[in-house]
């Protein structure tokens, strides 16, 4: 086997921590932010969801180069590795220079024309906060970009490592500034874009490392090969496409949420919180696979691909009856932690109920889908999961809240309907991969 249970602990062991820290990190932001003022607050939710487009499109890019590289690295060619690393960055970095200065630019328009007017107040909190962060993103593309390739050698340590660094750079750094300089929304940006920079040059230095089998070996690496890089963008625009109209879509189902009242909101808020921790594993998981399935595809090891991914796959599945488990049981205390209404509270609990019992579909929706990627896959994972967004989770949610009446758990029920959609669909396609239809790089 290319893969011993000690090189999965290795690899899926930090994988899950830096989910974790992810999701910690954020939750302490929004309460450091609140300190600043409810314009201060708006502002960077504002933006905050132009952000989470900008790094699902260089996240997405990064998982093109990490699928490319692995494959090269199963097919025992490191140099050709180190090249497709290159070009990762090289692309990556590019494109995320055009995004920033793009921001820059238009930066209020921009704002203007996706949110309309909002009062000038949060306006200005929230043209600040986007020219800051709009700087970082060339630095979080170059930290995406040697994360995802350190994966893709089956070294997630590093990532994680660097990860808290970050972070902790970004948790301390707005402490100070917002409790100890009592700097306004600034306090929150300039730590971000800090952390982010100090992120990228460490990634950078540790890529060059000569004892990496992939690694920046020279500036020539960085020049552009029209090749290489349409191997990188077929992975990567269908997976940025996908991530992005998934986003959208979720603000329109904001939208629609929205006008159920204050107590369908902040009940439907909080339970969007609390189970995103269900996500972790598998979300962890699926980076996992596209380091192992890609690896096991180069190397003309199908059998072995999926293999692992059943294995996985079934990893998944005992963490989600631990994490369910105690989300049920413990759901009232969970909630109160919110200082909910009475109504909300029970709102909330029925959503978690019904989301813990719904996550036996999502592994096979959401984790095995990183298996068809990692075998250049990754136009069919977009074409259903767009058709299935929009068609299931949006047209079915408005049908189940307008048409049947069914109130706030009419978006859940949708949102489930596709969770089904996608893995009758991914699973049927999987299947296929036993008759030796996983797709390896030429």
């Amino acid at each position: 086997m290319m893969f011993s249970k000690n090189d999965l602990i290795k690899l899926l062991a930090p994988l899950v921590v830096e989910q974790i820290l992810a999701v910690l990190v954020g939750m302490v932001d929004v309460v450091m932010v609140a300190a600043v003022g409810e314009a201060a607050v708006s502002g960077v939710s504002l933006v905050d969801s132009i952000n989470i487009l900008i790094i699902q499109l260089l996240s997405a890019l990064a998982t093109g180069g990490a699928v490319i590289s692995a494959q090269y690295l199963g097919k025992k060619k490191p140099d050709q590795a180190c090249r497709a690393a290159g070009q990762l960055i090289a692309v990556t970095t590019l494109a995320s220079v055009v995004l920033a200065g793009f921001a820059l630019l238009t930066n209020r328009h921009l704002l203007s024309l996706v949110f309309g007017s909002v009062e000038e107040e949060v306006m200005r909190n929230a043209t600040i906060y986007f020219a800051i962060t709009a700087v970082s993103y060339p630095f979080l593309a170059l930290y995406n970009s040697c994360a995802a390739l350190y994966r893709s050698m089956g070294n997630s340590k590093v990532s994680m490592q660097v990860s808290l660094i970050m972070n902790g750079i970004n948790v301390i750094g707005n402490a100070f500034c917002i409790f100890v300089l009592r700097m306004g929304v600034e306090g929150v940006a300039y730590p971000t874009l800090v952390s982010r920079m100090t992120a990228a040059i460490i990634m950078l230095v540790l890529i060059r490392r000569p004892s990496n089998v992939i690694r920046l070996k020279s500036p020539a690496d960085l020049k552009l090969n029209r090749k290489m890089i349409g191997n990188i963008l077929a992975v990567g625009v269908p997976n940025g496409l996908e991530n992005s109209i998934f986003q959208v879509g979720k603000l329109t189902l904001q939208s629609l949420v929205s006008s159920l009242g204050t107590t369908a909101l902040a009940s439907y808020a909080v339970a969007s919180n609390v189970v995103t921790l269900q996500y972790l594993p598998g979300q962890a998981i699926g980076l996992g696979l596209i380091t192992i399935v890609g690896q096991c595809v180069g190397a003309g090891e199908l059998g072995q691909a999926k293999s692992y991914t059943k294995l996985l796959i079934k990893i998944n599945y005992a963490c989600l009856a631990v994490i369910c488990l105690t989300m049920v049981l413990g759901s009232r205390q969970i909630v109160g932690l919110y200082n909910l209404s009475p109504a909300a509270a029970e709102e909330a609990r029925m959503m978690m109920t019904a989301h813990a019992c719904a996550m036996v579909i999502w592994p096979v929706a959401f984790t095995l889908p990183h298996t068809l990627r990692a075998s250049l896959d990754a136009r069919y994972t977009m074409l259903v999961s767009v058709s299935s967004m929009w068609i299931f989770r949006v047209g079915l949610a408005y049908w189940f809240v307008r048409g049947m009446d069914l109130g706030i758990m009419g978006v859940w029920y949708g949102m489930f309907v596709d969770w089904v959609f996608r893995a009758v669909l991914f699973a049927a396609r999987f299947r296929k991969y036993g008759k030796g239809k996983m797709r390896q790089l030429a």
